[in-house]
């Protein structure tokens, strides 16, 4: 069994995966949370050597050319590394999710009809860049009583690997099968095929990455899918705001990081705060770089400011997500254009409204279609970890089964149960 023979090495992880999650579905929460524990102590124990095998990724992603956010994502920094070891921990405190009893209520028969949360089972994770994922996957696979099959991209095979071989090691401390976490250990994109091709095998796939991959995943797959295609994340300034607040946060909500999908990529603003506001926030944008693409109100203002490199929005700006120093803005005439446009252009991920007027906020609340939504808030916060779901296996715009940052109860699901004594249907 090699990884050149796909077919037969994929349904060999399968095969693998299946049985390991028949026995982490009953494992017990001591063991799952022993194994999350030896994980963080053997990230922290381990970093350099995490950082050794990164630096190799990295390097040759230079060398190949490979796009500035793409390196950025890439990097397994001390930070992430803690980060991660965090995660783990704090998924270690959290109470068990698999087997809770939800909503028994007892009906005129006798019998006694609740729903109990139980693991999916097998989940195929694909993903990109981002070497963290394979951590926060691994621990919320642990948790949730889950096996996953975990296919990194080509560009940080080495560092995946190094941290796999971690995750497999806690979970043999534990008495866990290693197998509940599989890396596939080949770069050839068959895997890929293969891989959400596999119903016997695979009960749900999670693609997480640039909008082609999850577009292909999504047209592929013959298993459920739980996905986002991007993050065009939308920052609102209403009419009555805090000014230093709305400066402080859009500029964090924007520049703190580009790569993320919850980076904002657009800022509208209502009229009444434009002449306030956007010199303000332009002055920081010119000072980093941030090219402004405007509507012609907001160009007439920002091209004032000095150093800005403001250029006119085209249609397809309002819709973009740059994962750059890029940022459209717009100068809106109200709550109600500002939703329409969020709405109308936005993917569904993020969007914030600044406001010191609490039924716009409530109404920004409601009506904005998205799956994470804030009031006076930077987007940067819609994540997993700082959620306090411990680490999230990635962001969910639909509108089924789960939706935002999908943490332990997204891996889950419900089954109705029925207690009795006896009773029969008459």
């Amino acid at each position: 069994m090699t990884p050149t023979d796909i077919p037969a090495y994929m349904a060999h992880l399968g095969a693998r995966a299946r049985a390991a999650a028949t026995a982490m579905a009953a494992a017990p929460s001591a063991a799952k949370d022993a194994a999350l524990r030896a994980l963080a102590r053997r990230l922290r124990a381990d970093a350099a050597a995490l950082q050794a095998a990164n630096a190799h990724d990295i390097a040759a992603a230079q060398a190949a050319g490979l796009a500035a956010p793409m390196v950025d994502r890439l990097k397994l920094t001390p930070k992430v590394i803690e980060t991660v070891a965090e995660g783990c921990e704090q998924l270690a405190a959290m109470p068990d999710p698999v087997g809770e009893i939800l909503d028994v209520r007892r009906r005129p028969s006798g019998i006694s009809v609740g729903r109990m949360r139980v693991p999916l089972g097998v989940f195929g994770m694909i993903y990109e860049s981002r070497p963290n994922v394979t951590i926060e996957a691994a621990s919320l696979a642990i948790k949730s009583g889950n096996a996953c099959i975990l296919r990194g991209g080509s560009e940080a095979l080495h560092s995946n690997l190094a941290l796999w071989r971690r995750v497999q090691s806690a979970l043999a401390e534990a008495s866990l099968p290693p197998d509940a976490v599989q890396l596939v250990e080949t770069t050839d994109r068959a895997a890929v095929g293969r891989l959400i091709a596999m119903p016997e095998s695979v009960d749900v796939i999670i693609p997480r990455g640039g909008k082609s991959l999850i577009e292909r995943i999504s047209a592929e797959a013959r298993v459920p899918v739980i996905k986002h295609l991007d993050g065009n994340c939308h920052v609102y300034v209403d009419a009555e705001v805090d000014l230093d607040l709305a400066v402080r946060v859009t500029d964090n909500a924007k520049t703190q990081k580009y790569s993320p999908c919850n980076a904002a990529e657009s800022l509208l603003v209502h009229a009444a705060q434009a002449q306030a506001f956007l010199p303000r926030i332009g002055a920081l944008f010119a000072a980093k770089g941030v090219q402004m693409r405007c509507d012609a109100a907001a160009r007439a203002i920002l091209a004032a400011v000095p150093g800005a490199d403001v250029t006119a929005a085209t249609e397809a700006d309002w819709a973009e997500e740059y994962l750059a120093p890029i940022i459209s803005i717009k100068v809106v005439a109200g709550l109600d254009e500002a939703i329409a446009h969020v709405n109308r252009h936005g993917s569904h991920h993020t969007d914030a409204i600044l406001t010191t007027n609490h039924p716009n906020a409530m109404r920004f609340l409601r009506e904005v279609d998205s799956s994470s939504v804030m009031v006076n808030a930077s987007t940067r916060f819609a994540d997993g970890f700082e959620y306090g779901l411990g680490a999230e296996i990635g962001i969910s715009t639909d509108k089924f089964h789960a939706r935002g940052p999908v943490g332990l109860e997204g891996l889950t699901s419900l089954k109705w149960i029925v207690l009795g004594q006896g009773e029969v249907r008459v």
